[in-house]
């Protein structure tokens, strides 16, 4: 390799040695290569962004990434702003200082972080982040899913922010591996495909780590549940009872167990069980486990439903699942059943019938041999309370059932839905209007109420809603 004839500059430690390998001659030569991967014509760049282009490249071919790799972060970005300004002094580039600055950051984000997505996963207003290729990044905030102007300069700068996610985790993303979830430093979780499976270029779905905690209160002033709701589910968590959180993707099931997890005595043991840690439980005995996938060989992968039976051999006062969604969901009502009260998961249904009717078949999944009456009795027995949370059309994430499971007659599960929110019309700025059909039957856990002496706070609440 022939080397390069540089200039010695104030920056030398960060300057390579050696010419860098040549890059693909064309975007389709590279590995990210795909329908939406190629960057945009140059025609269609304005003359800054040619610039900034042409001053980016001169950057990274001299940069040493060996150097880079020994750098804190703002030491490298105080190395590269003086690069910067150096070659747009020598080469005549006529940007701003705060251009330049610009182009630095973006150069750091590129080495370090994750590059245009920095300043999306920063704003606490968005709570998810969807790049469906280099050039169409959507986002949600208060519900709403948007397009930013958040771009890649192509599919290979995509692919390469997706490699160091998966890297941070010990996996790997290629064409050999086309899939992977991962999470993020602050916990953020991210899952990422790649072409040949994904047809646009490389593609990531973040769903961000909530900094701030959202309680009970935060809700009602959502709108996310009424005031009486809110006391029902305060006194479910504090009674020990076993809650089932059920909803879509993306309709808040997460936030409602941490809600409910505060509630959680501070002297209990508790073991949670995840696929991607996401739980924010602020008790001091707390044990979080998290899954494993295989790894290259096939070989040493960890299952939710192995993390349940180790649980139980832990001596926990409470278990709670992040999200059921196989055969772990019998080894959860086993918990229940089993002197385990107060624990809690989440999974998908689009209502409560339809969340006892998928625990069912998430039981068949690996007990295949169990009748269905067996397996329905071990529901009845386990589940208490099934809070349905749904995303509505308005952004708003509301609760729109709260059921006891009551027991069976004959070979159906009989449920009493305590709260039902009833559509009753649209506002003028377009958010929903509506109330809740409120239930006064008494409990078949009244008797678990009375024992920690929250039974009058139960029924005193249920007056106020009906009034």
């Amino acid at each position: 390799m022939v080397p390069l004839e540089l200039p010695t500059p104030a920056f030398g430690r960060l300057v390579r040695t050696e010419a860098p390998a040549p890059a693909p001659a064309t975007p389709a030569e590279a590995p990210a290569a795909g329908p939406a991967a190629a960057a945009p014509p140059a025609a269609l760049l304005t003359p800054q962004q040619r610039q900034k282009a042409d001053l980016r490249a001169i950057c990274l071919a001299r940069i040493d990434p060996a150097s880079v790799a020994a750098l804190p972060q703002e030491a490298l970005f105080a190395e590269v702003e003086r690069m910067i300004a150096e070659i747009a002094d020598g080469q005549r580039i006529g940007l701003s200082a705060r251009e330049q600055r610009e182009v630095a950051a973006e150069l750091v984000d590129d080495m370090l972080g994750l590059g245009p997505l920095a300043p999306l996963l920063e704003d606490e207003t968005v709570t998810d982040i969807m790049v469906n290729g280099p050039f169409r990044v959507f986002i949600e905030q208060k519900g709403r899913l948007t397009l930013s102007n958040v771009r890649f300069r192509d599919g290979t700068h995509l692919a390469g922010i997706a490699q160091r996610i998966a890297a941070q985790v010990g996996r790997r993303i290629d064409e050999s591996s086309p899939m992977v979830d991962a999470r993020l430093p602050d916990g953020s979780r991210v899952n990422i495909i790649f072409p040949p499976l994904s047809l646009l270029g490389p593609c990531l779905s973040i769903r961000k780590f909530a900094k701030r905690k959202i309680d009970f209160q935060q809700m009602v002033q959502n709108g996310s549940v009424a005031p009486a709701m809110a006391r029902i589910l305060e006194v479910a968590a504090r009674s020990r009872l076993n809650i089932i959180v059920s909803g879509g993707t993306g309709s808040g099931k997460t936030t409602m167990l941490n809600a409910l997890s505060r509630l959680i005595d501070p002297t209990e043991r508790i073991v949670t069980c995840e696929d991607a840690a996401e739980l924010q439980l602020q008790q001091p005995h707390v044990i979080p486990l998290e899954t494993r996938p295989a790894n290259l060989e096939g070989r040493g992968e960890v299952t939710q439903r192995d993390l349940v039976k180790n649980a139980l051999r832990m001596r926990p006062d409470r278990i709670i699942l992040g999200e059921c969604r196989g055969a772990e969901a019998f080894d959860m009502l086993q918990a229940m059943n089993t002197g385990h009260d107060g624990s809690m998961s989440t999974i998908h249904a689009n209502t409560t019938r339809d969340a006892v009717t998928r625990i069912e078949n998430m039981v068949l999944m690996g007990q295949t041999s169990l009748p269905a009456r067996a397996i329905r009795q071990q529901i009845v027995s386990a589940v208490d309370l099934i809070v349905q949370i749904e995303r509505m059309r308005d952004g708003v994430r509301r609760v729109t059932q709260l059921t006891e499971v009551c027991g069976l007659e004959g070979e159906v599960v009989v449920l009493n839905d305590i709260f039902q929110w009833e559509y009753e019309g649209e506002e003028p700025g377009g958010k929903l209007r509506g109330s809740y059909r409120v239930s006064r039957a008494r409990p078949a856990f009244a008797p678990r109420l009375a024992y920690f002496g929250l039974d009058r706070a139960w029924f005193s609440a249920l007056g106020e809603a009906g009034e």
